[in-house]
């Protein structure tokens, strides 16, 4: 299952069935589960931990050290999750000492072609980051996100679960959950009402959270005004108190 032409450190930890591709390079410290298939012509550095039936495709960089100028070479790591999809040219670095030491990516997520994922970032589960998108340190991208090509996220911004962010949108503060954006610098614009349905949010809930989102949007209500009216409506909808908590953690504001 791994190819004469690959370089794996005896020191790394492959599960049986784990595939590598010719001129692959697999480091010590790292760690791979079953089912796991990794192309030619990948770079996996460690400390770093990949889960269950991953597929990453050639020329991806993953686990690497970051640019960080702060970075002087501290022992930190990448966990992934299983059933995620790294395709072409991605770029995924390690974690800081001065954040979390660790870069987290859950499962089922797709990262398209020439993708970046800087240190420290966190990406939930079922999310998609499409071609050449790119991720500054310290971002946080929520479940079931989409950030649609050349999308950048600046640092320590959340992107919250169920958003959809605009082709080239530029992200300089948090995003709720459920909103569409797009611009540089972004601009919410709506629900992305077409995903809730996909994933089979009920017309009572889409309604509910579109109520909340014209709230925090379109009412002219200072943002504590706004929460006030949302939470009541999240008291009796839970899908609103996603939306509320996301807005709630917000520690660099939120686009408005």
């Amino acid at each position: 299952m791994i190819s004469p032409h690959a370089i794996v450190d005896p020191a790394a930890k492959l599960a049986d069935d784990v595939e590598v591709g010719a001129f692959s390079i697999i480091g010590p410290d790292v760690e791979i589960g079953e089912g796991t298939v990794i192309g030619p012509h990948v770079v996996i550095k460690g400390p770093t931990v990949i889960g269950k039936h991953n597929r990453i495709f050639q020329f991806s960089s993953v686990g690497e050290d970051t640019p960080d100028l702060k970075y002087k070479g501290e022992p930190t790591r990448l966990v992934m999750g299983d059933h995620n999809t790294i395709r072409e040219g991605v770029t995924i670095h390690r974690g800081t000492i001065q954040d979390r030491s660790e870069t987290t990516i859950g499962n089922h997520n797709l990262l398209m072609a020439y993708a970046h994922v800087g240190h420290d970032c966190v990406i939930g589960n079922h999310s998609i980051l499409v071609n050449n998108v790119a991720l500054a340190g310290h971002v946080w991208i929520g479940d079931w996100a989409i950030l649609a090509g050349y999308a950048m996220v600046a640092q320590y911004c959340k992107v919250g679960a169920h958003s959809f962010i605009g082709a080239a949108g530029f992200i300089n503060r948090d995003v709720p959950a459920y909103v569409m954006a797009a611009g540089n610098p972004a601009e919410p614009k709506t629900v992305n009402i077409e995903g809730l349905k996909r994933r089979g949010f009920s017309k009572d809930q889409i309604r509910d959270i579109n109520r909340a989102y014209k709230t925090l949007y379109r009412r002219g209500l200072s943002l504590e005004d706004a929460l006030a009216e949302m939470q009541k409506a999240a008291n009796a909808e839970p899908a609103v108190q996603v939306m509320v908590d996301s807005v709630k953690a917000a520690k660099s504001g939120i686009i408005r």
